[in-house]
C-alpha cells in the first residue's frame, strides 16, 4: 500500500493487482491524495493536474463503490478548487453526459453514481463558479430522477443538496423545481430516498423562504406522509426538517418579502399545525373527517412520535433564550395535545400521547433550560395544575352529585394533570435541593397544589400527584417527614372519602418510596403512623361498602411501600403483618370452599383486590427484607400461598358466573401469586406444583398470551450482541422513551395507573408497569423458568410437548402471540438452568424442547429468531453433550443448502455463532472450516441485504468464539470485509454495520501481533485500518460507532500505528452529534487515549477548531476554542443524561487532569472556576464582611471576594451536578499535587522557581481555590455545600502549615480567616440540613486545629460557631419538629462531638508543647496576647464539664454497639444515649467514625482530672446513659463510690483500645490507631489508672500482647515508637507495684536485714516466666521484635540470610536509633521487676540483646550518627549491671557467673574480623568493671583479659583512642579498692612511660593536647587512689612530668599553640599540687636543681606576660573532644 501514497496513480502497480486488491489500492490512493491536496504546493498541483484529473476520471469510469465515490467526488472537488478551475466545466459536462446516457446495465450503474456524487460535491466546493453549468445540471438530474432506481434517487437527492449548498442565493431559480422533485421522494418507499429528501429540503430551506411561510402547512403534512411507515432514521431525518421549518417560521432568520400571502407565523398558528398531525396524521381533509365521523383514530403511532420529535427539534433550534420567553405561551398549546378528544379513544392511545408531550416538555425544559429558568418554567406548571383542578373542583361542586362530571371532561383533565405534574416532578428531581427556595414560596404554593390533585377524581392524577410528592422528598428530603404527616393526618381525617382514600394511601406510598433514596432518611414513629393507618384501612374496609375496595387497596399499598423500609424498620411490625396476612385468606381449604359458595360479585372483586394487595405486600417483604424471612416467618406464609394457589383454580368458575366484572381484579390477582412464587424457594410449595404449572400452561398458550407485547419478554432472552441484527429500534437512543411506544401494538406503552403498588419501587425513573394482561404473562414465563427444574421428567416433557402442540394448532397472529410466548418461557429456563448448573433431562425432555426452537428459528419474527438462536445456545449448554451440538450444527448446515427463503437463512446463520457461545468456544477446525465456508457463502448475496446483516454478524461471533484458531483464516476474512465494504451501497447500512462488528472481532481475535513488522503483519493491520476510514466515510452513525470501537482496539493493541492527527478531530467533529451511540463511542475511545496521550488530544482538539470554519453555530466548537476539549466535555456532562456517558466523560476528564495538570495548572483551575461559577444564580455573589480592624491591611486579598457579577465566561447555567464535578475535580487537583513538586505548598519556592521559569504551581492559586471553595460552600444546593466543604477541608490540610514568605511568622492562610468563617457559618443556621452541618463541623475543628488562627478574637469567632453546635447537641433529639431519621441525629451529635474532642487535644497538646522549654524555644515571636494553646484551651475549659460527659455517653455507646452478634439481648431495649433501639444498625458508621478522637479527648481529660471525680450538674442528654451512668447520674453517683466510677471509666476505655486494636478491620485506620496509643499513654501517666494496670498483671499481659501484634503488622514509626513507649509505661506500673510490695512487707515483717525480707516479683521461687501469663516475657518478645527488625543480626536464624549477614552496613535514621532506644530502656528494666529466681530467668537473654547491640555498634553495621544509640546502650548495661537483683541472696552467685558469661563475650568483641570502634568496647568494659561487683570482674583470666585491652588502647597511636583511654582508666582508678588495685599495679608504669614520652614528642594538634591532658588527670587519679605510703613517690613522678612540660622563654614564643597550651596546664597544676603536697614538691625542688630553675624560669615568664596581656583560655572549646558521651555514666 505504500505505493499508493503519490500525488498520481501508480498505474504500474495498480494494473499487476487483482480486482479486489485494486479497489484497496484505488481507495487507499484517495485517501492520501485527500490528505495531500491541501497542503501540497499549488504549482506542483497545476503541472500534474490534467493528468491527475485524467486518471480520477478513469476510476470514475470503472464502477466505484460507494465509499471510493464518495472519496473520488471530494478529491475531484478540491483539485479544482487547490488547481486550475478552468476545466472544471469539462469534466461537469462528463459527468452529466454519464448521467443521461442511455445504458441501463447494472454494471454501469455505478459509473452513473460516481457521476452523481462528483457533481455535488463539484458544485458544493467551487459553487458560484460553476453557476453557467447549474441549469443543465439541475435539469438533468431532475430528469435522471424520475427513472433512477432507488439507489440513484438516494445519490441524486444528496447531489441536489450540495448543489444547494454550494451555489446558496443562486440556486433560487430552481427551488421550485426542487421543492417538486422532493416532495415526492419524501414518500418514497426505500427509507434511504427518504432521508435523502429532508437532507435536500433541510439545505433548500436556507434560502427558500416560501417552505416555511406559504408552504408551511404543505410541507407539514409532507412530512407528517413521510413518517407513515418510517424507520427510525426517517423520523430523525424528517423531524429535524420539520421541527428547522417550525422554527424558521417562528424566528426567521431573514427578512420574509411583503408579498400577499406570506407573513410571520405565530406560536399558535404553528402548534396547531403540529397539532393537526399529531391528533390527525398526515390523511386529508376528505379521509381525516370520515374517520372522525366514524369515531376511529387514523392516526399511526409512526406520524405521532415524528412530530413529536419534531417539536423537539424546533425548540432546540430556536435555544434556550427563546423557550424561557415563550414558555408560558408554549405550555397550554402543548397539553391541548393530550387533552383533545381524539387524544384519549383509547388507554394505549391516550398513554401515548402522554409520553409523547412528557418528552417534548422533558427535552426542552429538561435540556435547553438552565435552573433558574427551570425554577420559572415550574412555577408555570403550577399554574397550569391549579387552573385544572379548580375547573374540576368547581364542575364537581355546581354539576349533578349523582352524574358528576363528565367523563369527557375527567379524562382530558387527567391526561394534562399528568403529564403536568410528571414534569414538574422532572424538574423537582432534577433541581435537588436546588428546589427548596422554589418549594418555600408561598406565592406558588406548590406542595399545595400538588396535594390538591390527590382528590381529583381520576386515578392516573391522582398517582401524578403521589410521584410528584415522592420526586419533592427525594429533592429536598426535609419535606419527606412534612409531607408524610399532612397527608396521614388528611388520610385519617377524609376516611369516608374514597378519592382521599386512593390518593393520600398513594401519596404516602409514595413518600414511603423516596426514603430510599433520602440517606437522611425519616423518623422512625412515622412507621407506626402508617401501621396503624393501614390497619383502620384494613379493618373499616367491611363497614362501608362504597368505597371497601379503595379502603383495602390503600391499607395493602401503606404496608406494602412500608416493607421499602427496610428490615430495620420492618422487624417491628412484622408480628402485626402476619397476622393482618393471616386474615385476609381462609386458613384452609374447606373455609375456601365455604367462601366460593356464598358472595356477589361487588364481594368478590373487594375480596380479591384485598388478597391481591396482601400478595403484592408479601413480595415486598421478600424483596426488601430478605433478612427477616426465617423458616418461621416462610412457614406461616405458607398456608396462604398454597390457598392462593387453589384459589387459582376455582376462579374461572366464578368468572363465568359474575363475568367481566371481576376479571380484571382475578388477572391481578394472579399476577401477584405469580410474582411472590417466582421469588420464593419451589420447594417451599412442592405440594402445589401441579395446580401452578397447569395454571402456568393456560396462561403462556391461552388467550391473554397476545396481550403481551414482544418487547416486553424478548429482549432480555436474546443475547446483547444479537439485538444489534435488529437495528437502532432497540439500542440506547436518545429517543428511546418515546420510539418504545411504536413496538407495543396495541398494548401501548406502560403507565403508572396500571399498577400503583410499583409507586413505591426502588428509581429515580417513574416506574411504567405493562398493563395487567401484559404483565400477567411476562410474571408466568418467569415463574414457569423457577419451577421447572422442580417438575419430574414426564412433568417436562409433557408441559414441552403442550407448547409444541398449541403452536402447531393455531394459525396467523394467535399463533404468533403463543409462539411468543411458549418460547420465551422455554428460553428463560434454560437461562435459569445454565445459571443454577442443573440438567435439562433425558431425550424425551430435549425433542420437544428443541422442536419449540426450531419453529421459532424459523419464525418470520426477527426478534423471536434471535430469542431462539440464544435458546440453542442455552439448551446445548444444559444438555452439554458434544454429539448433540454436532447434531444441531449439522441440521443447520442441512438447512442453509436446502433453503432459499430468507427467514430460515438468517435464523439457521445465527445459530451457527450462537451455537458455541457457551460451551468455551471452537474447538474444532474442521467444524470452524464449514461455519466459515458456509458464512462466507451467505455473506456475498447481495440479493438479501438481510441474509447478508445476520450471516456476518454470525461470521463475528464465530472469530470470537474460535480464538487463536481463527487466525489461519483472518487473512482470507478480512479480504471479505473490506471487499463488501467498499461495494455495499450506503443505503444498506445494516449490512455496514454488521461488517464493522466482524471487522472489530478480527482484530480483536489478531490482538497484540498487530504490532509486528512482518510483511504478513503489516497488510494486515493496513487492511484493517482501511477497514476503518471506510466505515470512517459512512452516513451511517451506527457505523461510525463502529468504526471508532475499532480504530480504538487498534490503538490498545497498536498504539504507534493510530495517527491521532487523525482520529481526534473525526472524534471531536462527532463529540456533540445527535446519536447516542456515536457520542458513547467517541468518548469511550477519547476515554482511552487520554489515560496515555491526553496532552496529543488536547492539542489535536483544538488544532482543528482553529483549521476547520464551519458554517453552523457549533457551541461545541466555540467552547474548544475558549476552553480546549476539557471545557467540551464539561459541556457535554451538563447536557448529558446517560448514565454510562456521564461516567465517561468524568473518567475522561480525570485521566486528562492526571497528565495534563502538571503543565496546565493554570487552565484547568481556570476551567474548573468557570465551570462554578457558570449558574444562573450563583451563591458567589454573597458579600463577606470580615468585622476586624486589623483587616484593612488586606483589603486587596478579601476583595477577591466580595459580590461582583463576573461575566459569564464559556459557560452559561450549568446545572449543580456538573459544578459539584468541577469541585471535585479541584480536590483530586490538589492531592495530584501532593506527590509532585515540592513547590506546590511551599509559597517562597514557588515565587523563587516562578522567577527562573515558567513553572506554575497550586499555592499561586490558593486566593482562586478559597473563593472557589467559599461559593461552593454558600451555594442553594446541598450537594455543592458538601462538595465546597469538602473542598475547603482539603485547603485547610494542604496550605494550614505553609509559611507567608513576606510576614515572617505567620501562615499563608491567615489572610483568608473572614472567608474561611463565612463560609462555615451557613452550616451552622437552625434549618441546615445535619449532613451539612456534620460536615461543617468536621472543617471547623481542622481550621481551628490547623492553627493558622492566632488571635484570640478570630478564634472565639470559629469556636462560637461549635459552641452553637453544641447547645444543639445538649437540646436533644426528641423534639416535635424532627424532620429526619434519628440516625441522623446521631450523625449530627457524633461529628459536635469529634469536632470538639480534636479541638481539645490541639489545645492540650499546644499546652504541652508550650510550657516545655523546647516549645518555648521553638515557638517564633510575634504573637500578641497569651499563645493560642492556651487560649484555646481556655476556650474550651468552660464547656468541658458538659463535653466530658457527652464524650463519655458517646464511648459506652460505641463499646455497646461493638459487642458481637451473640451479645445482641443485652443491648438496652430502650437504645443509648445518642441512639434508639430502632437505630442500632445504621448508627454504627457513625460511631466508627467518631469515636477514636473522643477516645483521646475523654483520655487527656481524665489525664487532667487525674481520675479525681467533680461534682457537677448533670448534663442535659436526650435520654438517660443506659446501662451504667459512667458516674453522671446523681442517683447513681450515690449507690457507686467515685473508685468504682473510675474504674469503670478506665475499663471503658481499656476495652474500646483493646478490642479495636485486636480488630482485624483496623489495616487502614492509623489515625485511630494513634489516638488509642496516646490515649492509653495520657492515661498511664496518671498514678491511679498506672496502679491499676501494675496490679493486675493479666491486663497488663493482654495490653503487651495487644500492643505487640500492632508493632508487627504497623511499619509507621510514629506507631512503633508509640507502642514502646507504652511498654515503658506499663513495666513501669510493674515496677510501682513490685517496689510498693516490697516496702509493704518490709514494713509489715519489721526486720531488720534484707535478707530477711521476702522477695516478690514474677518468678517467685521457681523463676519461670509463663509465656501468655507474664509481663516480663511479653514486654521480652516486643523488645525482642524492635531489636531483630533493625538488627537481624542478632536473630541466630537471620545471621547467615541476606538481611541478617555480618558486614553490611545498614545505615540508621533517627527515628530508628529511637525505636531500638526505647527497646534497651525497656530491657534494662525487666529484671527489676522479677524475683530473684525470676531475674536468673531473664538475665541471660537480656545480656545477650543489650552485649549483641554493642557488637553491631562497635562493628559498624548501623551505619554512622549513632552516638545516641551508643549512649543508651551504655546506660542500659549499667541499669542492668547496677539491678539489686545482682546483690540478692538468692541470686547472687547466678548473676555472677552470668554477668563474667557476658564480660567474656564482651572481651570476645575485639576478636572480630571486621573493624571495631575501641572505644567503644572499652567503655563498656569500663561500665562492667566499676557496676559489676568485684567477684566479677577480678577473677581470671577476666581481670588480666581487661588489663591487656586497656593496655592495647593505651599503646593506640590515634590521639582520640588515647584520650578516651586515659579518661576510662582514671576512672577505673577511682573504683572499688579490689578492681583498681591491679590496674593501678599493672598500668601505672607504662602510664608514666607513656607521659614521659610528651617531652621528647610535644602535642602539635588540638587532639593530642587533650590526649596528654588526660593522661595527666589519670596520673592524678592514680596518685588519689594509691596508698598513702607509696602516695608521695608517686607525686613526685607527676611533678616530675609536669616540669617536663615546662618551656623555656626562648622556645614558648615560637611553639605551637598546643604546645603552649600543655605548658600553661602544667604550670597551673604545678602552682596547685605544690601547696597541696609541700613536702614532697620542696624535697624535689631541693634534689634537682635543674628542674627548679626550669620552673622558676616559668613561673617568671608566666607573671611577665599577665602583666602585658590578659591570659589567654587555657583550652578552647574547639578542642573538645570529638567522641563524647551525652551521658555521664561513671
Amino acid at each position: 500500500m505504500e505505493q499508493a501514497h503519490s500525488l498520481l496513480l501508480n498505474e504500474d502497480a495498480c494494473s499487476q493487482l487483482g480486482e479486489d486488491q485494486r479497489a484497496e489500492f484505488v481507495f487507499e490512493w484517495l485517501r492520501f491524495l485527500k490528505k495531500l491536496l491541501p497542503t501540497i504546493d499549488r504549482v506542483d498541483l497545476k503541472q500534474n493536474q490534467k493528468r491527475l484529473v485524467e486518471q480520477l476520471t478513469a476510476v470514475m469510469m470503472a464502477s466505484p463503490g460507494a465509499s471510493t465515490r464518495s472519496l473520488l467526488a471530494h478529491c475531484l472537488a478540491h483539485l479544482y478548487w487547490m488547481g486550475d478551475s478552468f476545466t472544471s466545466t469539462l469534466t461537469v459536462d462528463r459527468c452529466n453526459d454519464i448521467i443521461r446516457s442511455k445504458d441501463d446495465s447494472p454494471s454501469f450503474l455505478p459509473t452513473r453514481l460516481a457521476a452523481v456524487a462528483c457533481l455535488g460535491a463539484m458544485y458544493e466546493q467551487l459553487g458560484r463558479l460553476l453557476i453557467n453549468s447549474f441549469k443543465e445540471t439541475m435539469a438533468n438530474l431532475l430528469k435522471a430522477l424520475k427513472s433512477a432506481e432507488s439507489q440513484g434517487r438516494y445519490e441524486i437527492m444528496l447531489c441536489i443538496e450540495k448543489l444547494l449548498k454550494g451555489l446558496g442565493v443562486s440556486a433560487a431559480p430552481c427551488h421550485r423545481d426542487v421543492y417538486k422533485a422532493a416532495r415526492a421522494c419524501l414518500t418514497d418507499r426505500s427509507t434511504a430516498v427518504r432521508c435523502a429528501a429532508a437532507k435536500c429540503l433541510l439545505e433548500l430551506q436556507r434560502e427558500a423562504v416560501f417552505l416555511w411561510s406559504t408552504e408551511l402547512e404543505n410541507v407539514a403534512s409532507l412530512c407528517f406522509r413521510a413518517f407513515e411507515g418510517s424507520n427510525y432514521d426517517v423520523r430523525i431525518a424528517v423531524s429535524k426538517l420539520l421541527g428547522t421549518l417550525m422554527a424558521s417560521a417562528l424566528e426567521p432568520k431573514q427578512a420574509i418579502a411583503p408579498r400577499a400571502g406570506s407573513r410571520r407565523s405565530c406560536l399558535e398558528e404553528v402548534m396547531e399545525l403540529l397539532a393537526s398531525g399529531f391528533l390527525r396524521g398526515g390523511a386529508g381533509f376528505l379521509r381525516a373527517g370520515g374517520d372522525m365521523l366514524k369515531g376511529a383514530s387514523s392516526v399511526s403511532r409512526d406520524v405521532r412520535v415524528g412530530v413529536t420529535q419534531a417539536c423537539v427539534v424546533c425548540m432546540c433550534t430556536l435555544r434556550g433564550p427563546w423557550l424561557e420567553a415563550n414558555f408560558s405561551s408554549l405550555l397550554p398549546l402543548l397539553l391541548e395535545l393530550v387533552s383533545h378528544p381524539r387524544a384519549t379513544q383509547s388507554p394505549a392511545d391516550a398513554i401515548c400521547h402522554r409520553h409523547c408531550v412528557s418528552f417534548i416538555l422533558r427535552a426542552s425544559v429538561g435540556g435547553l433550560l438552565g435552573e433558574k429558568a427551570q425554577i420559572a418554567a415550574a412555577r408555570e406548571i403550577c399554574l397550569v395544575i391549579k387552573e385544572q383542578k379548580k375547573a374540576i373542583d368547581a364542575a364537581l361542586c355546581e354539576g349533578n352529585v349523582e352524574m358528576r362530571v363528565s367523563s369527557m371532561d375527567v379524562a382530558s383533565s387527567q391526561h394534562v394533570l399528568v403529564c403536568s405534574l410528571m414534569e414538574l416532578a422532572s424538574i423537582l428531581q432534577a433541581l435537588c435541593s436546588t428546589a427548596a427556595p422554589l418549594l418555600h414560596d408561598s406565592t406558588t404554593g406548590i406542595l399545595d397544589t400538588v396535594i390538591s390533585v390527590l382528590l381529583h377524581p381520576s386515578a392516573s392524577a391522582r398517582l401524578a400527584a403521589a410521584w410528584c410528592l415522592r420526586c419533592v422528598a427525594v429533592a429536598v428530603p426535609a419535606q419527606a417527614a412534612v409531607s408524610l404527616d399532612r397527608c396521614s393526618e388528611r388520610l385519617a381525617a377524609l376516611k369516608s372519602c374514597p378519592e382521599a382514600v386512593a390518593g393520600y394511601s398513594a401519596a404516602i406510598a409514595a413518600l414511603l418510596g423516596a426514603v430510599q433514596h433520602c440517606p437522611l432518611g425519616i423518623p422512625h414513629d412515622k412507621s407506626k403512623v402508617v401501621v396503624g393507618l393501614a390497619e383502620d384501612l384494613l379493618r373499616s374496609a367491611a363497614q362501608n361498602s362504597r368505597i371497601s375496595i379503595q379502603r383495602a387497596h390503600g391499607g395493602w399499598l401503606l404496608l406494602s411501600a412500608l416493607t421499602t423500609l427496610g428490615p430495620t424498620v420492618m422487624e417491628n411490625h412484622l408480628a402485626r403483618m402476619l397476622l393482618l396476612w393471616r386474615c385476609a385468606f381462609p386458613q384452609s381449604v374447606k373455609e375456601l370452599e365455604g367462601e366460593l359458595r356464598r358472595g356477589d360479585a361487588f364481594t368478590w372483586q373487594v375480596t380479591l383486590e384485598g388478597r391481591s394487595g396482601a400478595l403484592c405486600a408479601m413480595k415486598n417483604l421478600v424483596v426488601y427484607c430478605r433478612d427477616l424471612l426465617s423458616d418461621e416467618v416462610i412457614s406461616r406464609l405458607l398456608p396462604i400461598l398454597s390457598c392462593s394457589v387453589a384459589l387459582l383454580t376455582q376462579l374461572p368458575s366464578l368468572v363465568k358466573s359474575y363475568g367481566h366484572q371481576i376479571k380484571h381484579s382475578f388477572t391481578v390477582f394472579r399476577l401477584r401469586v405469580y410474582e411472590i412464587l417466582a421469588l420464593l424457594p419451589p420447594n417451599s410449595y412442592e405440594v402445589s406444583l401441579g395446580t401452578l404449572v397447569k395454571q402456568l400452561l393456560m396462561d403462556l398458550t391461552g388467550t391473554e398470551s397476545a396481550a403481551c407485547a414482544e418487547l416486553n419478554l424478548l429482549p432480555p432472552l436474546c443475547h446483547s450482541q444479537d439485538l444489534a441484527l435488529l437495528g437502532p429500534a432497540l439500542h440506547d437512543t436518545d429517543q428511546r422513551y418515546i420510539e418504545e411506544q411504536l413496538h407495543g401494538d396495541s398494548v401501548g406503552g406502560g403507565s403508572l395507573e396500571y399498577d400503583p403498588f410499583t409507586i413505591c419501587e426502588k428509581g429515580q425513573v417513574v416506574p411504567a408497569p405493562l398493563p395487567p394482561p401484559a404483565a400477567l404473562i411476562a410474571a408466568a414465563v418467569r415463574l414457569f423458568a423457577v419451577v421447572f427444574p422442580h417438575l419430574a421428567v414426564q412433568q417436562r416433557s409433557q408441559a414441552l410437548e403442550q407448547f409444541c402442540e398449541c403452536v402447531r394448532q393455531l394459525k396467523g397472529a394467535r399463533q404468533q402471540a403463543v409462539h411468543i410466548s411458549v418460547s420465551a418461557a422455554f428460553c428463560c429456563t434454560l437461562k435459569c438452568m445454565a445459571l443454577g448448573c442443573e440438567a435439562l433431562g433425558p431425550e424425551e425432555v430435549h425433542k420437544p424442547g428443541l422442536a419449540l426452537l426450531m419453529g421459532a428459528l424459523e419464525s418470520p419474527n426477527p426478534l423471536l429468531r434471535c430469542a431462539a438462536a440464544e435458546g440453542l445456545a442455552r439448551l446445548a449448554q444444559a444438555i452439554n453433550d458434544p454429539s448433540f451440538t454436532v447434531s444441531l450444527s449439522l441440521m443447520s448446515f442441512d438447512k442453509l443448502k436446502a433453503a432459499r427463503d430468507v427467514v430460515m437463512r438468517t435464523g439457521h446463520a445465527l445459530a451457527l455463532g450462537a451455537l458455541y457461545r457457551y460451551l468455551g468456544g471452537i474447538s474444532s477446525p474442521q467444524h470452524l472450516s464449514s461455519c466459515v465456508g458456509v458464512l462466507f457463502t451467505l455473506s456475498q448475496d447481495s440479493t438479501s441485504p438481510e441474509v447478508q446483516t445476520w450471516a456476518l454478524h454470525s461470521l463475528s461471533m464465530v472469530v470470537d468464539l474460535a480464538g487463536p484458531l481463527y487466525h489461519s483464516h483472518v487473512e482470507a476474512s478480512l479480504s471479505l470485509v473490506l471487499r463488501l465494504l467498499l461495494t455495499t451501497p450506503h443505503t444498506h447500512a445494516e449490512v455496514q454495520r454488521s461488517l464493522g462488528r466482524c471487522l472489530n472481532a478480527l482484530i480483536t481475535s489478531l490482538g497484540p501481533d498487530l504490532q509486528g513488522e512482518g510483511a504478513g503483519v503489516c497488510a494486515l493491520r493496513t487492511s484493517c485500518l482501511l477497514g476503518c476510514a471506510v466505515m470512517q466515510d459512512s452516513p451511517d452513525c451506527l457505523v461510525q460507532a463502529l468504526a471508532i470501537g475499532c480504530l480504538q482496539q487498534l490503538h490498545m493493541f497498536s498504539a504507534r500505528h493510530v495517527n491521532l492527527a487523525g482520529l481526534v478531530p473525526s472524534l471531536c467533529v462527532n463529540l456533540c452529534s445527535s446519536f447516542l451511540s456515536l457520542r458513547r463511542a467517541v468518548v469511550a475511545c477519547l476515554r482511552q487515549l487520554a489515560q496515555r496521550e491526553a496532552v496529543e488530544v488536547s492539542e489535536h482538539a483544538v488544532t482543528l477548531v482553529k483549521e476547520l470554519p464551519r458554517r453552523d453555530y457549533s457551541q461545541l466548537d466555540v467552547t474548544i476554542k475558549e476552553v480546549g476539549l476539557e471545557g467540551a466535555l464539561f459541556s457535554l456532562l451538563d447536557r448529558e443524561s446517560d448514565l454510562r456517558l456521564r461516567l465517561d466523560i468524568q473518567e475522561t476528564l480525570g485521566h486528562m487532569m492526571s497528565s495534563a495538570a502538571a503543565c496546565a495548572l493554570a487552565h484547568w483551575i481556570k476551567l474548573c472556576k468557570d465551570v462554578l461559577s457558570a449558574s444562573s444564580d450563583s451563591a458567589g455573589a454573597t458579600l463577606v464582611e470580615t468585622n476586624q480592624e486589623e483587616d484593612v491591611d488586606r483589603c486587596d486579598d478579601s476583595s477577591a471576594f466580595r459580590a461582583k457579577h463576573e461575566p459569564s465566561g464559556p459557560f452559561h447555567s450549568l446545572r449543580w451536578s456538573t459544578r459539584v464535578f468541577a469541585v471535585e475535580c479541584v480536590c483530586r487537583l490538589a492531592v495530584q499535587c501532593e506527590s509532585g513538586d515540592p513547590a506546590h505548598f511551599d509559597m517562597a519556592l514557588a515565587q523563587e522557581q516562578r522567577l527562573h521559569g515558567s513553572a506554575d504551581f497550586l499555592v499561586l492559586h490558593l486566593g482562586e481555590l478559597v473563593r472557589m471553595a467559599f461559593m461552593a460552600a454558600t451555594d442553594h444546593s446541598e450537594q455543592l455545600r458538601l462538595a465546597g466543604l469538602e473542598m475547603l477541608l482539603v485547603i485547610i490540610r494542604k496550605f494550614a502549615s505553609v509559611p507567608e514568605p513576606e510576614f515572617p511568622g505567620h501562615v499563608i492562610l491567615e489572610q483568608y480567616q473572614a472567608n474561611v468563617g463565612a463560609a462555615l457559618r451557613p452550616a451552622f443556621s437552625a434549618d441546615a440540613p445535619p449532613d451539612v452541618t456534620a460536615k461543617a463541623c468536621q472543617v471547623c475543628s481542622a481550621w481551628i486545629a490547623s492553627g493558622v488562627v492566632c488571635d484570640f478574637r478570630d478564634l472565639r469567632r470559629v469556636h462560637q460557631l461549635l459552641a452553637s453546635s453544641l447547645l444543639k447537641v445538649q437540646a436533644g433529639r426528641d423534639v416535635s419538629t424532627s424532620l429526619y431519621n434519628e440516625s441522623t441525629f446521631t450523625m449530627e451529635t457524633l461529628a459536635v462531638l469529634k469536632a470538639w474532642a480534636e479541638v481539645y487535644i490541639v489545645a492540650v497538646q499546644g499546652t504541652v508543647r508550650q510550657e516545655s522549654p523546647a516549645g518555648w524555644q521553638e515557638e517564633e515571636p510575634g504573637g500578641a496576647g497569651e499563645p493560642a494553646g492556651v487560649g484555646l484551651l481556655h476556650l474550651v475549659q468552660g464547656d468541658l464539664p458538659t463535653l466530658s460527659r457527652l464524650w463519655l455517653a458517646a464511648l459506652q455507646d460505641h463499646a455497646l454497639l461493638t459487642l458481637p452478634p451473640h451479645y445482641a439481648s443485652q443491648l438496652p431495649t430502650s437504645g443509648g444515649s445518642f441512639y434508639t433501639a430502632e437505630t442500632t444498625v445504621p448508627v454504627r458508621q457513625h460511631y466508627c467514625g467518631a469515636w477514636a478522637p473522643i477516645l483521646h479527648a475523654t483520655a487527656l481529660w481524665l489525664k487532667s482530672t487525674e481520675f479525681v471525680m467533680v461534682e457537677e450538674g448533670p448534663a442535659n442528654l436526650s435520654r438517660p446513659v443506659t446501662p451504667t451512668s459512667m458516674g453522671h447520674s446523681t442517683a447513681l453517683a450515690r449507690i457507686k463510690s467515685p473508685e468504682d466510677i473510675s474504674t469503670e471509666r478506665l475499663h471503658l476505655i481499656l476495652g474500646i483500645t483493646v478490642e479495636f486494636l485486636c480488630s482485624p478491620h483496623s489495616q487502614n485506620q492509623m489515625e485511630n490507631i494513634t489516638s488509642c496509643l496516646h490515649a492509653l499513654q495520657a492515661l498511664l501517666d496518671v498514678p491511679w489508672p498506672r496502679s491499676k494496670v501494675g496490679n493486675d498483671q493479666a491486663l497488663s499481659v493482654e495490653i503487651l500482647s495487644v500492643l505487640h501484634r500492632l508493632i508487627v503488622t504497623r511499619e509507621a514509626p510514629a506507631v512503633q515508637q508509640a507502642v514502646l513507649e507504652l511498654v515503658r509505661q506499663v513495666v513501669y506500673a510493674a515496677q510501682e507495684h513490685v517496689r510498693e510490695k516490697r516496702h509493704s512487707a518490709e514494713v509489715d515483717d519489721g526486720a531488720a536485714e534484707k535478707e530477711t525480707v521476702p522477695e516478690f516479683g514474677e518468678g517467685h521461687d521457681t523463676g519461670g516466666l509463663v509465656p501468655g501469663k507474664s509481663l516480663v516475657f511479653a514486654a521480652l518478645e516486643l523488645c525482642l521484635c524492635t531489636l531483630v527488625r533493625k538488627l537481624p543480626q542478632l536473630s541466630p536464624q537471620l545471621a547467615g540470610s541476606p538481611t541478617g549477614q555480618k558486614g553490611l552496613v545498614c545505615t540508621f535514621s533517627d527515628i530508628d536509633c529511637r525505636l531500638v532506644t526505647s527497646a534497651l530502656g525497656i530491657l534494662s528494666e525487666l529484671p527489676s521487676i522479677c524475683s530473684p529466681e525470676g531475674s536468673v530467668s531473664v538475665l541471660p537473654t537480656v545480656l545477650y540483646l543489650l552485649l549483641g547491640v554493642i557488637r553491631e555498634l562497635v562493628q559498624g553495621s548501623a551505619g554512622a550518627n549513632t552516638g545516641a544509640l551508643v549512649s543508651s546502650a551504655l546506660q542500659a548495661l549499667r541499669t542492668v549491671l547496677s539491678s539489686p537483683m545482682s546483690r540478692a541472696e538468692k541470686s547472687r552467685a547466678a548473676w555472677a557467673d552470668l554477668l563474667r558469661s557476658a564480660l567474656a563475650t564482651l572481651l570476645q568483641c575485639w576478636d572480630s574480623d571486621h573493624g571495631v570502634d575501641e572505644v567503644i568496647l572499652l567503655t563498656a568494659l569500663t561500665v562492667f568493671l566499676l557496676c559489676a561487683s568485684p567477684e566479677v570482674t577480678t577473677v581470671e583470666p577476666l581481670q588480666s583479659r581487661c588489663i591487656g585491652k586497656f593496655h592495647a588502647c593505651l599503646e593506640s597511636k590515634d590521639p582520640t583512642v588515647l584520650s578516651r583511654s586515659y579518661q576510662l582508666l582514671a576512672s577505673v582508678f577511682q573504683g572499688p579498692a579490689a578492681v583498681a588495685g591491679p590496674f593501678i599495679r599493672a598500668l601505672g608504669s607504662g602510664l608514666v612511660a607513656l607521659l614521659q614520652q610528651v617531652e621528647k614528642s610535644r602535642p602539635q594538634s588540638a587532639t593530642e593536647l587533650q590526649a596528654a591532658l588526660d593522661g595527666v588527670r589519670a596520673m592524678e587519679a592514680l596518685v588519689v587512689a594509691a596508698e598513702e605510703t607509696h602516695r608521695a613517690p608517686l607525686v613526685a613522678v607527676l611533678l616530675h612530668i609536669l616540669i617536663s612540660f615546662l618551656l623555656d622563654e626562648n622556645t614558648l614564643s615560637s611553639a605551637p599553640a598546643a604546645s603552649r597550651s600543655l605548658h600553661e596546664y602544667a604550670l597551673q597544676n604545678l602552682m596547685r599540687l605544690g601547696p597541696q603536697y609541700s613536702s614532697v614538691f620542696r624535697a624535689l625542688m631541693t634534689s634537682a636543681p635543674h628542674l627548679k630553675a626550669r620552673l622558676e624560669a616559668a613561673i617568671k615568664g608566666n607573671q611577665e606576660s599577665i602583666s602585658t596581656k590578659a591570659t589567654q583560655p587555657q583550652v578552647s572549646s574547639k578542642n573538645a573532644p570529638s567522641i563524647q558521651l551525652k551521658t555521664n555514666f561513671l
